[in-house]
This record gives C-alpha cells, structure tokens and sequence, in this order.
C-alpha cells in the first residue's frame, strides 16, 4: 500500500499562518465577549447594592445609606460623645464635636470590629471627609460582616481588587495611591495621602461612588460641601451664611423621600469606564459610557454627556468645571498628565442635589436661572 504523502514545508507554514490568522481574527472578538461579561457582573453588583440600600432604608427610617453616628451631643464639658463598642479589648470612649468627627470614629469602629485589627485604625484622627469613597461601608456593615465586600469592587478594577485582596498591604511599595508619600508630577498633591490612617482604609474603598448629596446638604441656602477647584478628589466646607463662607456642615440623614426625580438622579456611578476604554476614562469625558445606579433601583450604562451640567453652590447661576487629576495608581487623563482640559462634574454635582435631575429631563437650574448659559470659552456643558 502506498503510503500517504507527508506535509511539506511551505504547506506547514500555511497551515501555521492560517491558525495564527484565525487566532488574530478570534481573540478580539474572545476579549470583547469578556469585557461583556464583566461589564454585566459590574452591573449586577451595583443592583445589589441597589436592593441593599433599599433595604437599608426600610429599616432605618427611609434613610439613604450614610454614616449615622453624628456630633452635638451634650455632654458636661459641652462636646460631644461616641461610646464605641470596639470590642476586641479596643473599648474607649471617643469625643466628637461634629458629625464629621463622628464619621471618623464609625468607619473606625466598624472596621475595628470586622477584621479585629484593633491598633491599625485610630478614632482620633478626624483629617478626612470618609463620606466621599467609603459610605458604602455602613450599607456593607448593615448587609454582611464580611469587609472588603466582593460586591464593592468593579471586575474591571484591578487596583481595587488587589488592594482588597491584600488589605495589609498599604505599606512604602504598594500600589496604594502614594504610599510612598512621594507622588509624580501632575498628579493630586494633597499632603494627607501619606497618612497611614488614609492607606490602609484603600482596601475598603469601593469602584462606586456615591455622589455627595447622599450624605451631604443640597447647598440651597445652607451649610455644604462643594467642590474646590484643584482637585477633583477634595471638598471644602461653605456656608453662605457665614462671614468667611466656612461653615459646619451636618452630615447623613438624607432621605428617599427628598429625591425629587429617582429615576434620573444618579445614586452611584462608576468612576471609569473600562468598556470602552481598557486604559479607563474618567466618567466625566463627554464620551464616557460609565455604568449608573439611579434612586429608583435601576442600573443603566448611559453617556456622560447626556446628562445635565453639573454646579458648584457657592456659584449657582453657573456650570461648574473641574480638571481631572488622577491618583498615583488611577488612569491618566486622556490629554496627558498636567494638561487635562475642564470637565463638566455633571452628575457627581448635580444642580440642586437631590431636588435635581441628571438624564431625562430639563436642568432645574434653567428655569431659577433663566441667563444660565454654557460657557463656550471652556467645554460646552449645555444640552
């Protein structure tokens, strides 16, 4: 019998290029229907955070999930008090004038009491407004005791989830945004970053953030937080009706029942869009597509600059505008470090807080505002 004849070389080397071809041909479509997925699980934790807060508010008066424990309790030496049941031998009593100190001894103590590391976090140092990137802590505390909660992180978030998976790891070296005290050119220079009690909290962050009005004032009229104009990562107190304008704000306390369009105010969002993106892109470029958790329990994954412009209340007949500048560890901006141009805060900022609306309706400021027009000097925030 005649045996078959073998390959030859050239015909190997088609067939090896013909394989290498459909591997090109295949992999984008295997890495798109990855992103997919992950995008989908994203959305399905921002639902279960959704269902949580929900739950949260039934049991805690309708409130909006925050940090509760506040300030101005009286006591004889006229301030405030905390007794924090640390347990793990960390009992003590904490004093607290306002509610933001009282924010301070609460993530304290809740972090205290689920990882039992008693010495790592101190209920004195009150240097932060823990509202911006850890109010999910109190919804997690409520819903599980387990922290760093999976559900808290994004799939696409490779810093979140490392440091989640390593909470212990905040020290010189890490990838914890400026851990060693020493951050690059361009980047956010706020001198507190260093601090430890900032690091090692990193591993309970989350890759939503809940927007200011879910635990901070609408700004109408009375003391708030508002955006300072340096740094897209820190606040300032103001008080309209304080000579000076530094007034001290009450915290949390928020209600549902105050949300005047649920179904367009934004409750969480993404803070980058790693669909479109693999780098990630901050959610307030125009053409960012981030996923967002509304007040009525819905997720939808929407275009930034579909949404209304955002303000600063300390300048309310105006469209506020704010630079990104990221942390050591977070994508660059898409312009390059030092040259990010202006971005509308839209939703993080919404006009009127939780009176307001961000998608599916007219901006409430035109209609208090009627001169209110998008400055074209800068980025067009207008419809």
């Amino acid at each position: 019998m005649k045996n078959k004849k073998a390959f030859t070389l050239i015909e190997l080397l088609v067939v090896i290029a013909i394989i290498a071809l459909l591997i090109g041909i295949l992999l984008p479509a295997i890495g798109k229907a990855r992103d997919s997925a992950r995008n989908v699980l994203s959305q399905n934790r921002m639902r279960q955070l959704n269902v949580g807060a929900n739950s949260y508010a039934a049991d805690n008066g309708d409130r909006i999930f925050s940090f509760s424990w506040t300030g101005y309790k009286p006591n004889p030496n006229g301030k405030g008090f905390v007794k924090t049941p640390y347990n793990v031998g960390c009992d003590e009593t904490v004093l607290v004038a306002t509610d933001l100190d009282a924010s301070s001894a609460q993530i304290v103590e809740i972090l205290r009491r689920v990882t039992g590391r008693c010495d790592d976090f101190d209920p004195t140092w009150t240097g932060r407004l823990w509202q911006r990137r850890w109010s999910h802590v109190t919804l997690l505390d409520y819903l599980s005791d387990t922290q760093p909660e999976q559900i808290a992180s994004s799939p696409f978030d490779k810093n979140q989830l490392d440091w989640a998976a390593d909470p212990l790891n905040y020290g010189p070296g890490s990838t914890v945004p400026y851990a060693n005290g020493s951050p690059g050119a361009g980047y956010d220079s706020d001198g507190n970053w260093p601090n430890e009690q900032v690091r090692n909290k990193w591993a309970f962050a989350s890759s939503y953030q809940t927007v200011p009005v879910a635990w901070n004032t609408d700004g109408i009229g009375t003391a708030t937080y508002i955006p300072v104009a340096d740094t897209p990562h820190l606040f300032q107190a103001y008080d309209p009706n304080r000579s000076g304008g530094q007034g001290i704000v009450r915290l949390g306390q928020r209600k549902y029942a105050q949300v005047a369009f649920p179904g367009g105010k934004v409750l969480q969002f993404e803070e980058f869009d790693r669909l479109s993106d693999r780098n990630g892109k901050y959610f307030a470029y125009p053409d960012a597509q981030c996923n967002l958790s509304f007040f009525d329990g819905s997720v939808r994954r929407l275009v930034t600059a579909d949404a209304n412009p955002g303000w600063n209340p300390r300048f309310p007949d105006q469209e506020w505008r704010q630079v990104y500048i990221p942390l050591d560890t977070f994508p660059e901006p898409e312009e390059g470090l030092g040259n990010g141009s202006p971005l509308c805060t839209r939703f993080r900022w919404t006009r009127f807080g939780l009176q307001g609306i961000d998608y599916g309706g007219e901006d409430v400021g035109r209609r208090q505002y009627p001169g209110l027009e998008p400055d074209t000097s800068a980025v067009d925030c207008g419809p």
